[in-house]
């Protein structure tokens, strides 16, 4: 990408974002879209770190399946959660329920 190409986005992606704030103060918008940001990074390693973790476990859906593959393999594993919640922990240090992943708080938006 050029330098050009680069400067073009930045101001297009400012625009926007412009626009998604409307009245809201740019310091507020900020602080909600770092939080989403943030969340959307913890949720992406994490899927990642379970998808290795389960390995051939871990549910492969159809691509017009809405459904997050974590939630589905939490209701159809429930007893083997709390095991599988511990391990998370040793490897990432934390865990995130299925309905807080950036993909469920995604498909409630749509």
């Amino acid at each position: 990408m050029t330098e050009q190409n680069q400067k073009q986005l930045g101001n297009t992606l400012w625009a926007i974002a412009d626009q998604l704030r409307g009245a809201m103060d740019a310091d507020d918008f900020r602080d909600y879209m770092l939080s989403f940001l943030f969340l959307r990074y913890l949720s992406y390693n994490y899927e990642m770190a379970a998808k290795r973790e389960l390995g051939s476990d871990y549910p492969k859906l159809a691509d017009d399946d809405s459904r997050v593959p974590m939630a589905v393999w939490y209701a159809d594993n429930a007893a083997d959660v709390p095991a599988f919640e511990k391990q998370m922990r040793r490897k990432v240090h934390y865990v995130i329920e299925p309905r807080h992943l950036w993909s469920s708080i995604a498909n409630m938006a749509r």
